[in-house]
């Protein structure tokens, strides 16, 4: 839980004052400076009192301090108040960053980062050892507003997948791997999420174990995550923030920062740079193509998020098609395309009329904050709604509940009337139907024609027919005329199949998104609710495509262009495309949408990795719904040889020693084979560890009919522990510190008191007591 977190980081905050930086640094510190121009014990004190600025905001790497026995300068070892009893949950150090360097690359939609950096174990004795817990975070940061005397958050998390974890420190090193891990006999035994796995949705932490005190720690981190798309221009926002107090102690230490950022949009148009957070030098620039660089020594570490942003110049939509060869250890050696249909920055664009359905789930289990924060989404919504559109909002629970049977005009006498009855009857209660809210919103639409016909479906819950309702809507999608409901679906926390949703969203033609934190649902839903309302050119065909052959295209229907994001549409083929394709499509008047695609070969481009990721959600998708062994194997297979998590791999954390070469080769040569660690031992081999699953899951119906609060993927840190300490308890000082000790002594007789009083005078000799009174009177 983030509470566990930010506690046991707290806890390392105060810990870390116990640590003696040297006279010169302590005179500082007394002086409330910490460094040449930086606060940093106001910076400390600040994260103190904001439980938030506790989380990291940056790629960080902790202490994890069990015993505050251990906690001292490994260079200056110096007099410590002893404490008895141990931290539980143990506290976290933040540790001093002497590296960081950070290289993106952005492919289409999709960027690729990769953080390194060096931190050094500051504050655990010599001789001493601690287990170093990595954390990365890898959405967006919480943004603040400043309005009047009050803060107000907004939440707009566009999470990142892991792709792997390289750990050096002293003769070990550490990797990530993905694998097939086959249960054979008793369950394999896997590490607790403390240990390594997502934390968060958006965080995901590591830890490595003896770790020994004035250690290096070198780690590089590699993650992927989509770029946000609005008004015609993508954007990308890294955490990169570091707070003070990890900056070093010493002043000879020369800090140097280095952002290397690659952008190939796969166009032929010229890219215009926007806005950056950092001064980046531009040192290429090409067709579709810019480089930047930013290279600066540094006094203290970057504290703003790295943002970038740029547009495709373009005011009219237009496309392309991008070809790649397969890999020659690719499994699937069909050739790759990915076609791509850039809206344009034409915000005068026309969009489709609306026929709109809003199922909102209203059972017991969204009581609260959940069912509050859809309401508002929705009701910002429908002020958007023009008044050629049309609407009405059905709530679900195991009935249904309709504002009107029929559609209802969008005006504002409407839409007042809406308001007022959602915020009167959607009231969170009973269980969960969502065949019958869907069955009714189709008949709804069945008499649209001239405008689109939209359902949106919003639901935090897993039911038992979930098959049966997609068979439901491709029936009805087959059946259909010229334009047939486009279905948008949204899902709330961790208990919902988030992969029905998403083939729910496929056989409609719409968009699915999800919302893992509950501070995240309005923000992501209205964005949801803009953007699949936006419809520009619907039914888009491409030519060539049914000529070819052994053809998957993912997704297997071609959703529409919509004014608020691109579509890139991916897939394998045999056969030859000629140099040019054309795709059309339906516009909003009726009339016929055609533009000529060129086809290039992709050059300086991941597009494998990006066509990868596309086929793994697709056919995990396509997996569950036909339940097909050979489809889950196919993907297993597909996730290990491009390194992307799936819902059937794992990842194994590798310890190798650094001089042992066999080990080193040890994984390399297990990439495609599966692992099944009861049969395997291997004693010189490296020590594995299997890793929590970074999947979705596909929901859980018994939480569901239990009507069980939304889970929002928050995973504990620790089993046990209600408050931030057990046996040493949150002020542990207070009882064991030799000051402490004294005053609760201080009842005593005249002659043992007259004692205590010389002790304390050759003590303060030493410095104690001002070290105690410093540690205790914080706590």
């Amino acid at each position: 839980m983030v509470n566990d977190f930010t506690r046991s980081v707290e806890l390392g905050l105060r810990l870390a004052k116990r640590v003696y930086l040297g006279r010169e640094r302590e005179r500082e510190r007394e002086r409330g400076v910490w460094g040449p121009t930086r606060d940093g014990v106001a910076a400390m004190e600040r994260c103190l009192g904001e439980s938030w600025m506790l989380m990291p905001r940056g790629p960080m790497v902790y202490a994890v301090i069990s015993d505050p026995e251990m906690v001292d300068n490994p260079d200056i070892p110096s007099y410590q108040p002893h404490v008895h009893g141990r931290c539980d949950p143990p506290g976290m150090i933040p540790l001093h960053m002497s590296e960081v360097g950070m290289e993106i690359e952005c492919c289409l939609d999709t960027a690729f980062v990769e953080v390194s950096g060096r931190w050094r174990v500051h504050c655990v004795s010599g001789g001493a050892c601690c287990s170093c817990r990595i954390a990365v975070p890898m959405g967006e940061q919480v943004r603040r507003e400043k309005q009047m005397k009050f803060f107000f958050f907004f939440f707009f998390c566009f999470f990142g997948s892991i792709l792997g974890v390289d750990v050096e420190v002293s003769t070990r090193s550490y990797s990530t791997q993905l694998a097939i891990v086959e249960e054979d006999g008793d369950t394999i035994k896997v590490a607790k999420a403390r240990d390594g796995g997502l934390f968060r949705p958006d965080i995901f932490v590591l830890t490595i174990p003896q770790v020994e005190g004035g250690a290096h720690i070198s780690v590089k981190v590699r993650w992927s995550k989509k770029l946000l798309y609005s008004a015609g221009q993508f954007s990308l926002c890294v955490p990169f923030s570091f707070p003070e107090f990890v900056n070093p102690a010493a002043k000879v230490i020369s800090q140097t920062e280095k952002i290397e950022l690659n952008i190939n949009s796969g166009t032929s148009k010229e890219l215009l740079c926007k806005k950056t957070s950092h001064p980046l030098k531009e040192i290429r620039r090409q067709a579709g193509q810019l480089g930047f660089l930013y290279e600066a020594d540094v006094k203290a570490w970057s504290s703003t998020d790295f943002t970038f942003s740029y547009e495709i110049s373009s005011h009219d939509s237009f496309g392309g098609f991008l070809l790649q060869s397969p890999l020659a250890n690719d499994l699937d050696q069909r050739e790759i395309f990915c076609f791509y249909l850039f809206p344009g920055n034409n915000k005068n664009k026309k969009v489709f009329k609306k026929d709109i359905v809003y199922l909102l789930d209203m059972s017991g289990s969204m009581q609260g904050k959940p069912l509050e924060n859809v309401k508002h989404a929705l009701f910002s919504a429908l002020f958007e709604l023009s008044p050629e559109d049309s609407f009405t909002i059905i709530g679900f629970n195991e009935e249904i509940h309709m504002f009107s049977s029929s559609l209802e005009v969008a005006n504002f006498e409407t839409i007042e009337k809406a308001i007022q009855w959602a915020s009167e009857n959607l009231v969170a209660r009973g269980g969960t139907n969502i065949l019958l809210p869907l069955t009714q919103a189709l008949d709804i639409l069945h008499s649209s024609s001239e405008s689109v016909p939209l359902i949106f479906l919003v639901t935090d819950g897993a039911v038992e027919d979930e098959r049966q309702i997609c068979n439901v809507l491709k029936r009805h999608v087959t059946n259909k005329g010229t334009i047939s409901p486009r279905i948008s679906t949204f899902g709330i926390g961790a208990y919902c199949n988030h992969y029905f949703l998403k083939m729910l969203s496929v056989i409609g033609r719409g968009c699915y998104d999800a919302a893992w934190e509950l501070d995240s649902i309005e923000a992501r839903l209205r964005r949801l609710f803009a953007t699949a309302s936006s419809v520009t050119v619907a039914n888009i065909t491409i030519d060539t495509l049914d000529h070819l052959n052994e053809v998957e295209v993912y997704p297997s229907c071609i959703p529409d262009l919509l004014s608020g994001i691109p579509l890139i549409v991916s897939g394998r083929y045999q056969g030859n495309f000629p140099g040019t394709l054309r795709a059309s499509g339906l516009l909003e008047d009726n009339s016929s949408f055609e533009t000529n695609l060129t086809v290039q070969k992709a050059k300086g481009i991941s597009l494998d990795k990006v066509v990868a990721r596309q086929q793994i959600e697709h056919l995990t998708s396509q997996a569950w719904y036909l339940e097909s062994k050979q489809l889950e194997d196919e993907v297993a297979k597909l996730s290990v040889q491009n390194g992307l998590p799936s819902e059937y791999t794992r990842f194994l954390l590798i310890q190798r020693d650094t001089g042992n070469r066999n080990s080193e080769l040890y994984g390399l040569q297990r990439v495609l084979s599966k692992i099944n660690l009861q049969k395997e031992v291997e004693p010189k081999g490296p020590k594995i560890t299997v890793l929590q699953s970074l999947g979705f899951g596909f929901g859980n119906a018994a939480a569901t009919a239990e009507n069980t609060t939304p889970g929002f993927g928050e995973t504990k840190m620790y089993d046990q522990g209600t408050n931030a300490l057990v046996k040493a308890a949150s002020r542990f000082c207070d009882c064991c510190c030799c000051m402490c000790v004294i005053q609760t002594c201080s009842a005593v007789n005249n002659q043992c008191a007259i004692v205590l009083t010389q002790l304390c005078s050759a003590l303060s000799c030493f410095g104690c007591l001002s070290c105690c009174a410093e540690v205790c009177c914080d706590f």
